[in-house]
C-alpha cells in the first residue's frame, strides 16, 4: 500500500495584523512512507544529544532563533548548531515542501483570512489531483494549534479526496513535523526580507562576518529550501 505523510504545521495567527505578527503562513511537508529516514534521525538525536538536549527533543525554530524557552541560555553558535541540524535533516531526506503565505496588512478581516487559506488550500490539491489521488492512503499530522486550520484541512482534503485520515500529533514524536516548523520559519523570514525586514534576534541569529543576515538566509537556507518545493 502507498501512503502519503503530510505534516503540517504554521506560523501566525488567525488575528488581525499587528506588527509582530505580519503573515499567516501555512507549511506543509510531503514524506513518502517507503522511503526511510532512520539514519538520518539519528544523525538529529546524536546532536542533541551532544549539546545537552534530550534525545527526545522538539525543535522549535522560532524560539532557537529568538533564544526564548529552553534556549535562553544557550549563545548564538550553539543555537546555529542546533537549526543545522534540522536543516541537514531537511536537505537529506527525500521529502519535498510548499507553503501558502497570506499578507494579513493585504487581507483585513479575519473571516477573509479563513476563506482565502481555505481558496489556497482547495487550489493546491485541485491543481495536483492526480498526484495526490495516486495513493493508497494520506495522513496527515497537525497538532489542532488552532482550529479554523483544523476546519480548512478536513474541509479542503476530505471533500477532494476519500483515502485522508487526519491525525494530532505531538511534535517531539515526529522530526518531519518540525521539518515543516523549519519550513514556515523560513518562508516568514523571506516573506518579511520582502516587506517590513528582519528583527533584530534574527538579523544577529543568521548574519555572519562576511555577509549579512540576508545574504546568508538567500545563499544557505532558501536554496535549500526552493530545491525541495513540492512540484519541482
Amino acid at each position: 500500500m502507498r501512503e502519503l505523510s503530510i505534516f503540517i504545521d504554521e506560523s501566525g495567527d488567525f488575528g488581525p495584523y499587528e506588527k509582530h505578527s505580519p503573515f499567516y503562513i501555512v507549511g506543509l511537508v510531503f514524506h513518502d512512507q517507503s522511503d526511510s529516514i532512520s539514519g538520518h534521525l539519528d544523525g538529529i538525536h546524536d546532536g542533541l544529544v551532544a549539546r545537552g538536549l534530550p534525545i527526545d527533543h522538539a525543535i522549535h525554530a522560532g524560539p532557537l532563533i529568538r533564544r526564548e524557552q529552553e534556549y535562553r541560555w544557550m549563545d548564538v553558535p550553539a543555537r546555529r548548531a542546533i537549526f543545522r541540524l534540522l536543516m541537514d535533516f531537511v536537505h537529506r531526506c527525500e521529502i519535498r515542501q510548499h507553503s501558502l503565505v497570506l499578507n494579513k496588512r493585504e487581507v483585513g478581516e479575519i473571516d477573509r483570512l479563513v476563506s482565502l487559506m481555505s481558496r489556497d488550500m482547495g487550489a493546491l490539491i485541485r491543481d495536483n489531483y492526480e498526484y495526490f489521488s495516486s495513493w493508497d492512503r494520506i495522513v496527515i499530522y497537525y497538532d489542532n494549534g488552532q482550529k479554523e486550520l483544523t476546519n480548512i484541512v478536513n474541509s479542503a482534503f476530505n471533500s477532494q479526496l476519500s483515502t485522508v485520515e487526519v491525525r494530532k500529533v505531538v511534535p517531539s514524536d515526529y522530526s518531519l513535523f518540525q521539518a515543516a516548523d523549519l519550513c514556515c520559519t523560513l518562508e516568514l523570514l523571506r516573506s518579511k526580507i520582502n516587506s517590513v525586514g528582519l528583527s533584530s534576534s534574527e538579523r544577529d541569529f543568521f548574519a555572519t562576518e562576511k555577509r549579512s543576515a540576508e545574504q546568508a538566509l538567500k545563499r544557505l537556507y532558501f536554496k535549500t529550501l526552493d530545491r525541495k518545493r513540492f512540484g519541482s
